[in-house]
């Protein structure tokens, strides 16, 4: 009887040495071909991909602990609370506005090109409560997630302002970003003190501002242009690359330890 006892428990162990070392090498090499795809489909959103992925993973704070990180180390965070300011503008709907972005861009091969950026701005604050920080307007760029204004036409409705050499016919689109007193934001910056030692968030660690008036979910549908099949596609392939990179690591640990 312990003969036999010894006899069954031996074939597994010759079962599992026979299979090859190169084994595991297949699911591992598959899986990160897999994550590679995937963040390759995630870049060709460009910028928008950094202010998603920023969005997503920034630890929120509130506007208080905002205020007393800014005299500390530099920390990139994440606050909201409701806009306020003290000088509004109004737009044609007459909303009173803090912040209004006009471009005009020209329809190139590679997208659309900017050739006139007009700002309007006034100083404004993220309220919580009764705690307050002021927003660094004029670092606002590429992370400003707002619902644009679009209208489109062509380069012979404003002969006087396209450049020279565009043709008549180039599609001209005039792009509009506003934000309003009357709106809740959610901003990402780094919090600190300005010249006259007053709390204020901006850009900063290598990273944008980034504020939006929209729910997490709407800013990254509006990143993401609508399109649902590039996400799908990306987040199928990092999960079937993170699946294989387990299995093929699996198998070298049991090939290792027989």
């Amino acid at each position: 009887m312990s003969w036999r006892f010894l006899r069954a428990l031996s074939c597994p162990a010759r079962i599992i040495a026979a299979v090859s070392p190169l084994i595991p090498l297949v699911p591992l090499v598959a899986g990160f071909v897999g994550l590679v795809a995937g963040i390759l489909v995630l870049r060709t959103y460009g910028p928008n991909y950094r202010v998603g992925r920023l969005l997503a993973s920034t630890l929120q704070v509130s506007v208080a602990e905002a205020r007393g990180l800014a005299a500390g180390p530099p920390r990139y965070v994440r606050i909201s609370g409701r806009i306020d300011a003290e000088d509004e503008f109004e737009d044609d709907a007459h909303r009173p506005l803090v912040f209004r972005r006009t471009r005009l861009q020209v329809s190139r091969d590679a997208g659309w090109e900017t050739f006139e950026d007009g700002r309007e701005r006034v100083r404004f604050e993220i309220r919580d409560g009764l705690d307050a920080i002021v927003v660094d307007d004029a670092a606002l760029d590429r992370g400003l997630v707002v619902v644009p204004r679009e209208s489109v036409g062509t380069a012979a409705d404003v002969p006087d302002r396209v450049p020279p050499g565009t043709p008549a016919d180039a599609a001209v689109r005039l792009r509009v970003e506003q934000v309003s007193s009357v709106e809740h934001a959610i901003v990402l910056g780094v919090p600190s003190l300005d010249a006259a030692g007053e709390p204020r968030i901006s850009a900063g660690l290598g990273r944008p501002l980034v504020l939006t008036t929209l729910e997490p979910d709407e800013a990254m549908r509006l990143l993401t242009e609508g399109g649902g099949r590039r996400p799908m596609a990306a987040a199928a392939c990092l999960a079937g690359g993170l699946g294989l990179l387990v299995v093929g690591g699996i198998l070298a640990v049991v090939g290792a330890a027989t």
